[in-house]
């Protein structure tokens, strides 16, 4: 057996299992989405009921007795522990406090970037009766801003945002229920395997690294910075050598990714790429144990198998 979930985690998974929980007859006290004593206790319970050893901590045989659906693969792992570092759900939205115009959703798409609108406009064509239900009256409003030229939508995003950087009413509040639907959910996932796991893949695969750790780093990479820079791929090939272990790989290259970053935010990427790289350390005031995320050096990751995109 092996922890996939423990204290500690957070996000859309554990919010799954907690209403798996519940349906099972074991109160997790509400579906949070965090993983605490509460979470904990359940978990144990349920264990118990199945003569399982009631650890309270979420391991693979616990995952096949209670959950649905197989195990969440390490890329949507991966995502997870991204999104709650980021700070994100599936529908939360926030104003244009840096430039990126809006934000909404799973990793942060962006009205800047076109993927908010991207997403946006493939559910309206697929399901447009679920834009119509979220935005309402403002359903034309949002697919016009969705098409509008980036000095039109510049100065919508200036004219909704709230001093502290935050989306004004009603639309923070539409673009939550907006993210609430499940159709929605899976074409958010479907753009972050696209534009961003599959880069993780390539760039782990680039690297030599074969554990879920190694791919955790390469999509949180991906998502807060890019890339890998020239300078960092540099800085990463002058200190790697034959005799470089996987673990020190990751933390090579966790320092190289932090020492390219801009001046301002570089201490906050280094702690954050050597909490993943080492699988435990404090970001934003949070403390993370890998390994109660399902994520650890100890095993490779299917998606940097040979052959696996």
């Amino acid at each position: 057996m092996r922890t996939v979930f423990g204290a500690g985690a957070f996000g859309e998974i554990i919010k799954n299992i907690q209403g798996a929980l519940t349906q099972a007859g074991f109160d997790s006290k509400g579906t949070d989405g965090f993983y605490g004593a509460n979470t904990s206790s359940a978990v144990a319970a349920f264990q118990g009921a199945k003569a399982f050893p009631p650890t309270g901590v979420l391991d693979d045989v616990s995952w096949q007795a209670l959950m649905p659906g197989p195990l969440p693969s390490p890329g949507d792992r991966s995502l997870q522990l991204t999104a709650s570092i980021e700070g994100h759900g599936f529908g939360l939205a926030v104003g244009n406090f840096d430039g990126a115009l809006l934000t909404w959703g799973i990793i942060g798409f962006t009205l800047r970037s076109g993927e908010l609108q991207s997403i946006v406009l493939a559910v309206n064509q697929s399901s447009p009766q679920i834009v119509q239900e979220a935005f309402g009256t403002y359903n034309a409003e949002l697919l016009n801003l969705m098409r509008a030229s980036v000095a039109d939508q510049q100065t919508w995003a200036q004219q909704r945002t709230l001093p502290n950087g935050g989306l004004a009413e009603p639309w923070k509040s539409m673009f939550a229920a907006f993210g609430s639907y499940a159709e929605v959910q899976q074409e958010q996932v479907k753009h972050v395997q696209t534009d961003y796991l599959s880069h993780a893949i390539q760039t782990a695969k680039k690297l030599g690294f074969s554990s879920e750790l190694g791919l955790a780093l390469c999509f949180d990479i991906c998502v807060q910075n890019g890339s890998i820079t020239s300078a960092a791929m540099n800085e990463i090939s002058q200190k790697r050598t034959g005799a470089t272990s996987e673990a020190d790989l990751r933390a090579i290259v966790a320092n190289a990714v932090a020492d390219a970053a801009p001046p301002a935010w570089r201490e906050d990427v280094r702690t954050r790429k050597l909490t993943i790289a080492s699988g435990r350390g404090t970001v934003h005031g949070h403390d993370y144990v890998l390994e109660n995320w399902g994520l650890s050096d100890q095993h490779p990751a299917a998606e940097l198998a040979s052959g696996v995109a």
